[in-house]
This record gives structure tokens, C-alpha cells and sequence, in this order.
């Protein structure tokens, strides 16, 4: 099994990609909330402003001392980051592939070569899930291909090999 992914095909830089990683992306989406509840994509800026704003009210309140308490909530959050179930979008990579204006359709290659195809449009309903209960997908993976509308979360396209655009 291959743990990396290539994006090839008629686009302007073909690129790889390293799922083993992503658990530490921003961009990454909670599957585990994703298909149970009625979902909200986050703002990063928004999400940024809560934050700096958060840090803020706490100096303010208890000065600029950490409190015992400070470390537990870090490695609480940190603890809950890395044992969920994620995915990511697959058109924060494309954008970085810069597809052709002619490019219509996206590939999938698989394992048993099995090519399955959408067309490039769908790339915002395209959810590469990546990990398992904090666990790289290793034994049919290194991804899963989701859609976003949930009607293959059962049936997902697994032993994903390449990303070929067409």
C-alpha cells in the first residue's frame, strides 16, 4: 500500500500528497460530527478572532501568570485532536494543482485499477477521510473518498492510489 497520493493529469503543477500529516491541519473536518449533526463549515478568521479574544479576556481576569490549570486544558484539547475521526477537503489541494479551464473530470485510481470519475465540479462535495480513531487508514487506504452528502460514507472508494484530472 502507498501512503502518498499524486494529483496528475491536465493541471498546471502535479503534486503529492502526504495524508499522514493532516492531522495537524487547520482544515480538517470532525467525521465523527460531520454526518450526525447538522454540520457548520468554520470561518478561520472568525475562529481566530474567538481566540485571540478568549486569550485576551483571560489576562484580563487573571493576569499574565499561567494557572496549574492553563497545561491540563491544552493537553485535554490536544488528546481530543488526535483521537477523532477526519477527513479534509480534497479542493484545498486542487486549488493548489491549478487545474486546467478545460479539465472536466476528476479520477480516482485505485489499487485493483478501478478508475472512478466525477466531474470537476464536484470538487467542494469531495471529502478525503484520512484517519480512523486518531489512526492512519493503512490497510485500505492511505484515504477513503467521502462525499459530502453522505451516500457512500458506507460505501466509500478505498485503496486510493492517484488523483488523475482529465
Amino acid at each position: 500500500m502507498k501512503t502518498v497520493i499524486q494529483i496528475t493529469g491536465n493541471v498546471r503543477h502535479s503534486i503529492t500528497l502526504d495524508p499522514g500529516i493532516w492531522i495537524f491541519d487547520d482544515r480538517r473536518i470532525d467525521l465523527d460530527s460531520f454526518f450526525t449533526q447538522d454540520y457548520v463549515e468554520k470561518d478561520e478568521l472568525e475562529e481566530y478572532k474567538k481566540a485571540i479574544g478568549k486569550h485576551w479576556s483571560r489576562e484580563i481576569m487573571e493576569g499574565a501568570t499561567f494557572p496549574p490549570t492553563l497545561e491540563t486544558e491544552r493537553q485535554f484539547e490536544e488528546s481530543k485532536d488526535i483521537t477523532g475521526t477526519y477527513g479534509i477537503y480534497l479542493h484545498h489541494f486542487l486549488k493548489n494543482a491549478e487545474p486546467s479551464k478545460d479539465a472536466t473530470t476528476i479520477t480516482f485510481i485505485t489499487e485493483a485499477n478501478e478508475d472512478i470519475s466525477y466531474p470537476i465540479q464536484m470538487a467542494d462535495e469531495i471529502i478525503l477521510k484520512y484517519s480512523i480513531d486518531g489512526k492512519p487508514i493503512r490497510e485500505d487506504g492511505p484515504v477513503h473518498v467521502l462525499l459530502k452528502d453522505g451516500s457512500n460514507q458506507d460505501q466509500p472508494i478505498k485503496n486510493v492510489i492517484g488523483v488523475d484530472i482529465a
